[in-house]
């Protein structure tokens, strides 16, 4: 180290020995993009000559690859967050990286660029977006074009490296299952969407299109399951509605209490269905039909996607896996009294 310094070298001190710019030494540190020959030895020697040598720095120097995998997401309590979190966590340590996970709270400008910046900290070797969010969505656009990334969520978007999985399809299936068992229509419990509409709410009307049933209108739940009990009451008080369809299992165990506490049964009066087969759904009375989605494959389905793009692999850029639909106890086929029904 030069002895006559009194400060800690900066990345800004080894640019202006390297006479390069920081972007570039950023480059060579985190092996993000390709840099010269030239300027990697000058960069190199530059480190060396200043003494810069931050442990993760030093690991990148010494294998040539930067080993940290960055998650961004807009939560990671969710069932589903998290479950796709531990995939892509697994992998990514059989591949001897490490993972950090940055949480976007809102799609706030100032929080995007502050989440962008406190992950860009780090010597990056790519970057997993969890897009099942406007924040996520948010955060997903504003990474620089230089750092390899994949998204993943349950909505195809062109142009992206992408692992999805096909929950449209999914959708549509658990509410053609409904409408076979006999129910004229399903209302459909929204949780909130990453966009306009995702593709549970898109398979789900397409299915009621495509019977000739009515679509009626949408009710939105928050992620607290509890919002799930008031609109189960509310449903509960329309003699017409004999199925529901619910964006996901916790919103559905909310909906079975709102409606239990009218008085009513699951599914002697109301069949309801959930959607990403939570672990106590099976255990929940009654047990909820729902949709299986492997989130942890998909965390791993994304990360292999994004070590293909840091290999410099220019194939496969889409991995799709359909879920599988699950039927338990919480559907039947209407009564044939339930619009005469009472509720005390």
């Amino acid at each position: 180290m030069d002895p006559s310094r009194t400060r800690p070298a900066t990345i800004a001190d080894v640019a202006a020995r390297a006479g390069v710019s920081v972007p570039t030494v950023s480059r060579v540190l985190t092996g993000a993009a390709k840099v010269s020959p030239a300027k990697r030895e000058a960069v190199e020697a530059a480190i060396a000559a200043l003494g810069f040598r931050p442990s993760a720095a030093a690991r990148v120097l010494a294998s040539r690859k930067a080993q940290v995998i960055a998650v961004i997401a807009g939560d990671t309590s969710q069932y589903g967050y998290a479950e796709t979190i531990r995939g892509i966590e697994e992998a990514a340590r059989a591949e001897d990286y490490t993972v950090m996970i940055t949480v976007v709270e809102s799609t706030d400008d100032d929080e995007i660029d502050r989440a962008i910046a406190a992950t860009l900290s780090q010597p990056l070797a790519g970057v997993c977006v969890l897009k099942f969010d406007p924040p996520g969505v948010a955060a997903l656009h504003r990474i620089p074009s230089s750092l390899p990334v994949v998204a993943l969520s349950g909505v195809r978007e062109p142009g992206l490296r992408q692992a999805v999985l096909d929950e449209s399809r999914a959708a549509e299936e658990l509410t053609a299952h409904l409408l076979d068992l006999g129910h004229a229509t399903v209302p459909h419990v929204r949780v909130p969407p990453s966009r306009r509409e995702d593709g549970r709410t898109t398979g789900w009307r397409r299915a009621l299109k495509r019977r000739g049933a009515v679509v009626p209108p949408l009710s939105d739940a928050t992620w607290d399951p509890r919002s799930g009990i008031e609109i189960g009451r509310r449903l509960a008080e329309d003699p017409s509605v004999t199925a529901v369809f619910c964006g996901n299992d916790e919103i559905a165990m909310g909906v079975v209490r709102g409606i239990t506490a009218s008085g009513l049964r699951v599914p002697d009066d109301i069949s309801v269905a959930g959607f990403d087969d939570h672990p106590l759904a099976a255990l929940w009375s009654p047990p909820l039909t729902t949709v299986d989605q492997d989130f942890a494959g998909l965390g791993r389905r994304g990360l292999q996607l994004l070590l293909n793009e840091i290999a410099g692999e220019t194939g496969r850029r889409f991995s799709s896996e359909r879920p599988q639909l699950i039927v338990r106890e919480s559907t039947a086929p209407p009564r044939p009294t339930a619009s005469v029904r009472r509720i005390g």
